[in-house]
């Protein structure tokens, strides 16, 4: 997060986001990044315009107020400017939101995650942002611990055979050594492999592999993996404390399992896109993993992506 100096906080007026705010706050506060909060709501029939005013002044009074509240939690002085809200009202929220980032140059985007039945993944929405942002998007979700306490994890892939890839994985590992450090300071970075084949072939009747062979191979399929791990963690220059975690497994099934036994409250993870066109596409193991992720998400994109979405 050493790069972020323009945030958006974005705001649908529906839920009570002073914590979301307050952490909004705090990083913009802690990079001494501008702060601006973009409202965005459905517009009003037209049979109900004498509404609009009072419904447009409603929303925000109410974010102003949470923002207050958020100021006096982190305890702001009165040198920082009140937060500047733009009101928009959109039929496509999602469009909307990126088209003002892409206008004025923002480099985070951060909001509070809609709220889902069960306490898992992401509504659409957000989903949109994830996929067509052109800027890291940050969704919150409450965080019950004190901020000296909040636990960050990030989750790598040392085997891309990408350029991008292997550059995303970097700022992946400085992004949330950075965000750790604005909190518990320790960092968990966790990666996942497996050999695929040893399913296939162990106790195959029809292929005679032995036991001996796929061990050896899986051992050195581990220890490949391994490596690179520790090479991009070397190659990203990161200090400070953290704990490396080698898992064996599928991505989409190992990551949410980790996320929940070690109790992490923002994890930090990539997206899987082409880069130099305009279009994004979400990998299955990135959609899989964040509809059933329960803590905030910290989502960043690989150099050169380019949104499908026009700033105008």
């Amino acid at each position: 997060m050493n790069n972020v100096r323009q945030i958006l906080f974005v705001s649908q007026g529906l839920i009570d986001e002073t914590q979301a705010l307050t952490q909004a706050m705090s990083l913009a506060r802690n990079n001494q990044a501008r702060l601006k909060a973009l409202l965005i709501c459905p517009a009003l029939p037209k049979e109900m315009k004498e509404y609009r005013e009072p419904y447009l002044n409603s929303l925000k009074i109410q974010l102003e107020r949470a923002a207050q509240t958020a100021r006096d939690i982190v305890k702001l002085d009165d040198s920082v400017p009140p937060l500047q809200i733009d009101i928009e009202c959109a039929d496509a929220p999602a469009i909307n939101i990126i088209r003002h980032v892409l206008r004025e140059a923002h480099d985070l985007v951060i909001k509070a995650a809609e709220p889902k039945e069960g306490g898992k993944g992401f509504k659409a929405i957000d989903m949109e942002l994830l996929r067509k942002c052109p800027c890291p998007v940050w969704l919150t979700r409450p965080i019950e611990r004190h901020r000296n306490a909040i636990r960050v994890a990030v989750a790598i892939d040392p085997m891309s055979s990408t350029p991008e890839g292997h550059d995303l994985s970097l700022q992946l590992l400085q992004s949330s050594r950075a965000l750790a450090d604005t909190c518990s300071g320790e960092l968990h970075i966790l990666s996942c492999w497996d050999y695929a084949f040893d399913a296939y072939l162990r106790d195959n009747v029809w292929i005679k592999v032995t036991d001996a062979e796929l061990n050896e191979k899986t051992l050195a399929i581990k220890a490949e993996h391994q490596a690179a791990q520790l090479s991009l963690l070397t190659a990203s220059g990161i200090q400070g404390k953290q704990q490396l975690h080698h898992l064996r497994g599928q991505a989409e099934r190992i990551i949410p399992q980790f996320v929940a036994e070690q109790s992490i409250d923002i994890l930090v993870m990539g997206t899987v896109a082409r880069t130099g066109i305009a279009g994004f596409f979400i990998g299955n193991t990135a959609e899989n993993i964040v509809q059933t992720l329960a803590c905030s998400l910290l989502a960043l994109k690989p150099n050169g992506f380019v949104s499908p979405v026009s700033a105008y």
